[in-house]
């Protein structure tokens, strides 16, 4: 009889939740209000601005001040709403990804806006304005600095959160487990700080096995573990300092032999596409933007009221045009890749086979998609010689970061 199991591993208790929101999702939302005031005024200031001075640049600009006005307004209902409905259960999968829906639209909203000032641009270069420079210029500086203002608020939660709540604490993952062939088969070795402490957890172990771990450091240092049973696995009863990068030999003293094994650990990176918040990306980026299309606006304007080059300021124009059609040309697709449900990548895939397949366990069917900033849902199909209980194969997995959601069904062969 097939055996369906469905778990949570980040839950203490084993118990389901759908709170699947990036971490510092209430202060980024902060941020953007306070980003929202700013750009609003000053989308005012220039547009009227620059129409009574007659910049196209300058309006340019006002127009792409006002999308970033309402990227930073759309950012803001995301992360209240998503944070209020959070376990709405109409949600089948939490509110996690309202921040990528975001991000989409207001993309897509962007690109029509790069077309609309490419053509305003080109309108200006066949037939240009008198153009007040002695006014425009001020405005369009005061315009640079408002997006400077802008992006140090929103500066420190831009991109992506590492530190998520549920899963780790540090600012990098570790190396997948490390499966050892021992003369009684394999076992597994793994960092394990899913909510807790980072702790070395030894799977496969026979009870009539002792087992102790150093670890070997590159700058020579050496320490001791000595390991605790927790009835499925080992546990060090020290914890592991960091940075986790070391050698780390395994000392098995079994009722037949002792054997020695040893394996490496490094830190890595953690994976952008799996912590990266594209709301607060949408709006960060855009910033950015708008920095970029105001430091041109500001050039052209100088260099046609002091160089005599007129056609500067249409063409700064199209430049603008062209920033904002780029970026958010890479917003949707980042933002529609996670709204279709695309993979996060292969490397995740890789980690939940190697936790998985052992003592005869084949995955025979394996979907992994991002349920919100830092959380990844997986549904996996196994087929097992001798079929375990549902603990078992939560701890083979416990050891991978971001597994928020996780669906096992189990055939036996």
């Amino acid at each position: 009889m097939d055996d369906f199991t469905q778990y949570a591993p980040t839950a203490p208790t084993g118990g389901h939740h759908h709170m699947f929101l990036g971490a510092g999702s209430a202060r980024n939302e902060t941020r953007t209000w306070i980003v929202v005031g700013l750009t609003t005024a000053m989308t005012v200031v220039e547009i009227v601005g620059g129409s009574v001075f007659h910049s196209i640049a300058l309006v340019a600009d006002g127009i792409h001040m006002s999308t970033h006005a309402g990227v930073m307004l759309l950012a803001a209902l995301a992360y209240r709403y998503a944070r209020r409905h959070a376990d709405d259960e109409r949600f089948a999968l939490g509110t996690g990804k309202l921040g990528d829906l975001a991000a989409f639209t207001s993309a897509i909203v962007l690109a029509m806006f790069a077309l609309l000032i490419g053509y305003e641009a080109i309108s200006r270069f066949l037939t240009p304005e008198r153009i007040d420079y002695g006014a425009a210029i001020p405005i369009a500086i005061l315009g640079l600095a408002v997006n400077a203002v802008s992006a140090f608020v929103l500066a420190g939660d831009h991109d992506h959160a590492h530190g998520d709540d549920h899963h780790h604490n540090s600012h990098h993952v570790h190396d997948a487990a490390q499966i050892i062939e021992t003369s009684s088969g394999p076992v597994q070795l793994a960092v394990f700080e899913d909510g807790v402490p980072p702790r070395f957890r030894l799977y496969g172990v026979r009870a009539a096995c002792a087992a102790q771990i150093e670890t070997v450091r590159p700058n020579g240092q050496r320490q001791i573990f000595s390991m605790l049973d927790h009835a499925d696995y080992l546990e060090s009863s020290d914890e592991i300092p960091e940075p986790h990068t070391f050698a780390a030999i395994l000392k098995l003293d079994g009722p037949n032999a002792r054997e020695t094994h040893e394996v490496k650990f490094a830190d890595h990176e953690p994976d952008d596409r799996l912590h990266r918040d594209n709301n607060m990306r949408a709006a960060y980026v855009h910033v950015l933007a708008d920095s970029a299309v105001s430091a041109l606006v500001v050039v052209g304007l100088l260099m046609a009221a002091y160089l005599g080059w007129v056609w500067m300021d249409p063409i700064m124009g199209l430049v603008g045009a062209a920033v904002v059609a780029n970026w958010s040309y890479g917003l949707i697709r980042a933002a529609g890749a996670i709204l279709v449900d695309v993979s996060p990548g292969d490397d995740i895939r890789e980690r939940i086979k190697i936790a998985l397949e052992r003592d005869g366990c084949r995955v025979t069917d394996l979907h992994v998609w991002r349920l919100g900033p830092g959380h990844l849902g997986a549904i996996i199909a196994l087929q097992a010689t001798n079929p375990r209980s549902p603990d078992s194969y939560r701890c083979q997995l416990a050891h991978l970061a971001g597994l928020s959601h996780v669906t096992i069904e189990v055939d036996a062969f």
